[in-house]
C-alpha cells in the first residue's frame, strides 16, 4: 500500500512539472529565447555602408549631367565645366566641388612660392586632393610642378625602379635608402654619413635593382 501511494505521488509529480512546462509560465523564458545573444554576428548596416570619397576624387555612384552643372547663381567657366564633369555626385552642389579643386590650386600656389621642392612632394605625397585634375583645368600655371611629380615616387618601397640618381625632397637626417638585387641583397644604400645644413640628400639605384626602400625621406625626383 506505501509503495502504490509513493508511486502515485511520484507520477502526479511529473505531471504537474510537464503542465507548467508546457503553459508557457509567464512568457520570460520565450522572450529571453527569442532575443539575440550580446555578441550577435549580425553585421550593423552602419558596418557595411561605402566610406565616403576623399576630397578630389571622381565618384564611383551616380553624377550629375554635364547640362545640369550649374550654380546656384551666376555661371562656370569653360575651364571649370571641365572640371566638373563626371565629378559632381546626384543631389550636391557643383560650386561645393569646384570650391575642393580650387583649393588644391590654392594649397599648390602657396606652398610653391615659398618652396618648389615642397609643393612638388606635396603632390607626390598625396597631400593635395585631386592635384592632377585641379591643376590640369583649374590652374595650368601650376604644369611644371605637375610634371615634376610625375617623374617622382614617395617614400617606401618601390618595385623594380628606374636606375638613375634621384635627389629627396628633404633634408632630414633620419632619410635613409637602400636599393635590393634580385638576390635581395642589397646593392646600393645611404646616405654614408648625416646630410649637413643644406646638403641634398641623392640615391643612385643601379641598373637591375629590383626594389628601392626608403625611409625618413619624403618624396623622390630625378637629380
Amino acid at each position: 500500500m506505501y509503495r502504490r501511494s509513493a508511486a502515485a505521488a511520484v507520477l502526479l509529480a511529473a505531471a504537474l512539472t510537464l503542465t507548467a512546462c508546457s503553459s508557457g509560465g509567464d512568457g520570460k523564458a520565450d522572450a529571453a529565447a527569442a532575443k539575440p545573444p550580446a555578441s550577435s554576428s549580425a553585421p550593423d548596416p552602419a558596418d557595411s555602408a561605402a566610406p565616403p570619397a576623399s576630397p578630389g576624387a571622381k565618384p564611383t555612384g551616380p553624377v550629375l549631367p554635364d547640362a545640369k552643372l550649374t550654380p546656384k547663381t551666376g555661371s562656370f567657366k569653360p575651364n571649370e565645366k571641365q572640371y566638373l564633369s563626371g565629378r559632381v555626385p546626384e543631389k550636391m552642389d557643383p560650386a561645393a566641388v569646384l570650391q575642393t579643386g580650387q583649393e588644391s590650386c590654392q594649397r599648390v600656389e602657396r606652398t610653391a612660392k615659398r618652396d618648389k621642392d615642397a609643393a612638388t612632394g606635396s603632390i607626390i605625397a598625396g597631400e593635395v586632393p585631386g592635384a592632377k585634375d585641379a591643376i590640369t583645368y583649374l590652374c595650368p600655371e601650376q604644369k611644371p610642378i605637375l610634371a615634376a611629380a610625375e617623374k617622382g615616387f614617395g617614400d617606401g618601397t618601390r618595385p623594380a625602379p628606374a636606375a638613375g640618381t634621384y635627389r629627396a625632397l628633404t633634408q632630414s637626417t633620419t632619410c635613409t635608402w637602400e636599393a635590393k638585387g634580385k638576390d635581395g641583397s642589397v646593392v646600393a644604400s645611404g646616405p654614408e654619413g648625416p646630410p649637413k645644413a643644406g646638403d641634398k640628400i641623392t640615391a643612385t639605384i643601379p641598373s637591375g635593382a629590383a626594389e628601392f626602400t626608403s625611409t625618413g625621406c619624403y618624396a623622390w625626383i630625378p637629380a
